[in-house]
């Protein structure tokens, strides 16, 4: 990796944290300070010393920073202003935002995506990064100019790549009850019976309903692709796990119904939903919390 970008004096940006919020699959930990990321049809290594706000890019260029991983990394949000609002809320709220100050919501690939949300069913997260590197190696590109101890990397593969695939050869990637959802989703948007773009200037309901038109997609499902590819805030994925959180936080432990733990989110986080539910979350899943 020849090419370094230096970046200082970086505010509520912690790329351990952002990586290991479960908000993005196709990344490796080679220490405590150093990730490599792979995104964009590209490959990267971040760097960032404990406590540090400055961080290293590794093979990327100023106007490539300028054109892609400024936007990807979401650079031009203004956490403080979020994380002042959403500490003032209640005390939980702001023991989890100082525990993960650090995290960003990253704004990564609409087709990257649904096709992981989708894999991401029922399976922990060391399991959805092998299947989407199974998939990736299977029928991505091999991303030039860059190997790691003799491993090589992929590009997350399009939908024409993926389409090429057979049920049985999907299954031979691990994704077993989902592989006729991932041939769903690349034949509606293959058919243009869902653009993907289009849906950067629906409201989250208008995109949400579409993404649930294809098989295997539901509300939580959707939400997460909403908010992690389309930078929709208001939304609030509810998985078991962070319905527990907030039925241990705000219900007094009682067993609550997804409607009912989404209209409060609503209600009480307002547009700032999801960047509450990734504190939440990280917070909660990190120190075991209701588990």
């Amino acid at each position: 990796m020849k090419n370094v970008v230096m970046l200082e004096n970086l505010k509520y940006f912690n790329i351990g944290q952002i990586l290991e919020s479960g908000q993005v699959f196709r990344f490796e930990k080679i220490s405590d300070s150093s990730y490599l990321l792979n995104a964009k049809q590209k490959l990267i290594k971040i760097i960032q010393q404990q406590d540090s706000d400055s961080i290293l890019i590794h093979n990327t260029t100023v106007s490539e920073f300028d054109e892609i991983w400024s936007s990807y990394l979401d650079l031009d949000t203004e956490y403080k202003h979020i994380v002042q609002v959403l500490s003032q809320k209640d005390e939980y709220m702001a023991k989890a935002i100082a525990f993960g100050e650090g995290i960003r919501i990253l704004r990564q690939d609409p087709w990257e995506m649904l096709i992981s949300f989708i894999i991401s069913q029922n399976k922990a997260i060391p399991q959805i990064k092998q299947c989407i590197k199974n998939l990736s190696q299977q029928f991505g590109d091999l991303i030039d100019g860059y190997e790691e101890q003799d491993k090589m990397y992929y590009t997350f593969p399009t939908a024409k790549q993926l389409a090429r695939a057979s049920e049985e050869a999907l299954r031979d990637c691990k994704v077993g009850f989902r592989a006729p959802y991932i041939m769903d989703a690349c034949q509606k948007v293959l058919n243009e019976e869902v653009i993907l773009n289009d849906l950067y200037i629906c409201t989250a309901e208008e995109a949400k309903n579409k993404l649930m038109g294809i098989k295997g997609v539901g509300p939580k499902i959707a939400d997460c692709i909403l908010l992690f590819a389309y930078s929709k805030s208001e939304v609030f994925p509810t998985d078991v796990w962070i319905k527990r959180v907030i039925e241990g936080i705000y219900f007094k432990g009682k067993e609550t119904s997804l409607k009912v733990i989404q209209d409060f989110s609503k209600q009480y986080f307002g547009e700032l939903s999801g960047y509450a539910q990734q504190y939440l979350f990280f917070y909660g899943r990190e120190n075991q919390l209701f588990k």
